[in-house]
């Protein structure tokens, strides 16, 4: 007998319904079915081995209860003792799901409940202010604090996972943070709250993020027990067991306008694909407008798309780029995800503007009304069965409601070409059975490999776009790390398949040339070619910038060697700091805006967050950023300051070794570029080494003893 694996499936689904759905749905008699075993919204279920893969075809994605479930075939056990890729993906997932989970709980250990909402992790002493429907069963819970004042500072911004509970009991309830106001926070969440209004205190946590992991996690089993099918041949592919597939294309007459050769040749060669492409794309290059040129020409041939990306932030940019050259697109997620301009274009508002919605809506608020209705002491003995029938009408009402609200996503979604989502934001449920021509992902670097299986099942090819040279995926578990938990899908497929399916682009729109050089030598064999119309500009071409010698020149680097600007530990934490390099920043910042530049065209970068919280203290400046170099990562400033913070005698750099971090941070800066370090620390290591010979070549080095005033 072999397993086939079911999961979302509805509340309350009992063992009867699954033998019926395998019957009238998979067509297989009911004495060959085997155990079943139900755990939440997942089963298993023993059937024969010739059924096992095609029941999974059959019920993968079918309704059941109004809910579409995921299905399919268990995998066969490892040949002896040796570990599939898949087998070792999930473990490592698990790895860094107890990595966060322990991380996040040894923060809350160390902290008093006021202490934990002073470090932003958690809310304390909240009321429930208002409890309102959301689209698809969720329910909106607006919390506030019990003394009416407004809320703190707090990193639970929009999106963030969390865990709300009563601070009195022990009951605990999963959600995410779908709007914040200044006195307000609003929390999605899939059941009511038991308590009534303003009677129990509640506590509001930062949590991991279990329902993507379990994504992540069905995914790997899915594709691992993938047979005969497309998601098969795919898995072949990306596993190195067979090379992808491509036929020969010519280039395509571009609707963009304007694209270089290289681009060119990447949505030829993409377009050409049949299994797989990647577009290597380095700073400034132009990486998501050719992957707009490619989707725009593939939806042309009359193809649909979904296109993913791991951060909300990275899915709006490309979001908005497809819908400024008129595509039909629909973005997926919550719309407090979304920025504010392109909310209009999310599903859930534009289902909530649909006609057919304010019938859902009166069904819904006269559900509730009766309800209440049903549920209000009176007086008069009620008739018998009376409030029975009130419930009911009640629920018939709302499945009413959902009836009509399913009839206008799926409209929608049915007109659309192209789909918009994080990659762990899709929901299988909403989705259904619904298939792709493409599936792209943009960013595609910036996330561990078992996300970008989450989409693959509904998928003929794949568009993976990025560049493994930037930041690598962030993972918690050092022991998951060192097994290869952060190398991305992009990266070992690069490995496997990049002479084959891989196109880089070369022509760079955003640095002046003697900025993009150092990168260039170092990370991609001195290909990046600065654009005419980027190569030499400088701040002095601004309007109103005054002419001096901080505007004429592209590149500086201030070494403090010698100075006794020492890193120190934050106090009360574990981040450095630099107060020297500080110091020297905030100068060099007022130099710039001397001369008339805009402190919304500048940032500051530290590779760590106490410089950060130093700098936004010294420098606080409206409109002017200072960020992680992570928080930096595809975004770029006119000008761009860079503290390096580290300044000891035994010459450790600590994580400024991951020199993929540095390139990103040189890389942000278009005109104006100013490194401050220490190079006898830095010196030690030969990356750091060569940026400061390569600074003394182009004759950008100088030393803080030069400038007096700052000693």
């Amino acid at each position: 007998m072999a397993l086939l694996h079911l999961d979302a499936l509805p509340p309350r689904t009992t063992k009867g319904t699954i033998v019926r759905l395998l019957t009238q749905v998979g067509e297989i008699d009911k004495q060959r079915i085997g155990v079943i075993g139900i755990q939440g919204r997942t089963a298993t279920v023993e059937v024969p081995d010739t059924w096992a893969a095609r029941l999974a075809k059959k019920l993968d994605g079918t309704e059941l209860a109004n809910r579409h479930i995921r299905a399919w075939p268990a995998a066969a056990p490892s040949a002896g003792n040796r570990e599939d890729h898949f087998e070792r993906m999930i473990r490592l997932l698990e790895m860094e799901g107890d990595a966060e989970a322990e991380q996040l709980l040894q923060a809350q250990r160390r902290r008093s409940p006021a202490q934990a909402e002073k470090a932003g992790t958690t809310l304390i002493n909240l009321i429930l202010r208002d409890e309102a429907p959301g689209l698809g069963g969720r329910v909106l819970v607006t919390l506030g604090k019990k003394s009416r004042e407004p809320l703190p500072w707090t990193r639970l911004g929009i999106g963030s996972p969390v865990l709300l509970s009563e601070q009195e009991g022990d009951e605990r309830w999963r959600g995410v943070v779908s709007y914040r106001a200044s006195h307000t926070i609003e929390v999605a969440m899939s059941q009511l709250l038991p308590a009534e209004e303003g009677k129990s205190t509640y506590r509001l946590d930062l949590s991991s993020d279990e329902i993507s992991r379990q994504r992540q996690r069905v995914a790997m089993e899915q594709a691992r027990g993938a047979t005969a099918d497309r998601l098969s041949k795919l898995r072949s592919v990306f596993l190195g067991e067979t090379a992808p597939a491509s036929q020969p294309q010519a280039a395509p007459a571009i609707f963009a306008g304007s694209m270089n050769d290289s681009q060119v040749e990447a949505i030829r060669s993409s377009l050409a694909a049949e299994d797989l492409a990647m577009i290597h794309g380095p700073p400034g290059t132009g990486k998501t407008t050719t992957v707009v040129e490619i989707i725009r020409q593939a939806v042309a041939r009359g193809e649909k798309i979904l296109a993913c990306a791991p951060s909300n932030m990275a899915v709006d940019n490309l979001f908005e780029k497809l819908l400024a050259c008129g595509a039909s697109v629909v973005r997926l997620g919550h719309p407090a995800r979304v920025m504010p301009e392109l909310r209009t274009h999310t599903l859930d508002l534009m289902v909530d503007d649909h006609d057919d919605m304010r019938i859902a809506k009166k069904l819904t608020r006269d559900a509730h009304a009766a309800f209440a209705r049903a549920g209000r002491h009176t007086r008069a003995k009620p008739v018998p069965g009376e409030r029975q029938s009130q419930r009911e009408e009640a629920k018939s009402m709302l499945e009413d409601a959902r009836r009509l609200e399913r009839q206008v996503v799926r409209q929608i979604l049915d007109g659309a070409d192209i789909l918009c989502s994080t990659l762990t934001g899709l929901n299988g449920e909403l989705l259904g059975r619904r298939s792709f021509d493409w599936l792209v992902v943009d960013e595609a670097c910036q996330t561990t490999e078992p996300t970008c299986w989450i989409p693959l099942p509904r998928c003929e090819r794949v568009l993976l776009a990025g560049d493994h040279c930037q930041l690598p995926p962030t993972v918690v578990s050092r022991e998951a790390s060192k097994e290869g938990f952060a190398v991305s899908l992009f990266e070992r497929l690069m490995d496997l398949h990049g002479e084959q399916a891989s196109h880089r682009l070369t022509v760079q729109y955003r640095m002046h040339e003697q900025i993009m050089d150092f990168s260039s030598q170092q990370f991609y064999e001195s290909s990046l070619v600065a654009d005419e119309s980027v190569r030499e500009h400088l701040l002095h071409d601004l309007p109103d910038i005054e002419q001096s010698e901080a505007t004429f020149s592209p590149v500086e680097f201030v070494d403090t060697a010698g100075a006794g600007y020492d890193e120190e530990l934050e106090p009360d934490g574990e981040s450095r700091r630099n107060l020297g390099e500080a110091e020297l920043i905030r100068r060099k910042v007022q130099a710039l805006l001397d001369t008339g530049l805009a402190a919304a065209d500048i940032a500051i970068i530290a590779p760590y967050a106490a410089q950060v919280r130093l700098l936004r203290e010294l420098v606080d400046i409206d409109r002017l950023e200072v960020d992680t170099v992570d928080g930096f990562q595809g975004r770029e400033k006119e000008a761009v300051l860079i503290s390096l913070v580290r300044s000891n005698a035994s010459a450790e750099i600590g994580f400024l070794a991951d020199v993929r971090r540095m390139n990103v941070a040189l890389t942000r800066a278009r005109r104006k570029l100013v490194v401050v370090g220490d190079s006898a620390t830095l010196g030690s290591h030969l990356f750091y080494q060569q940026m400061i010979d390569y600074f003394e070549q182009i004759g950008a080095y100088h030393t803080v003893w030069e400038e007096p005033d700052l000693l």
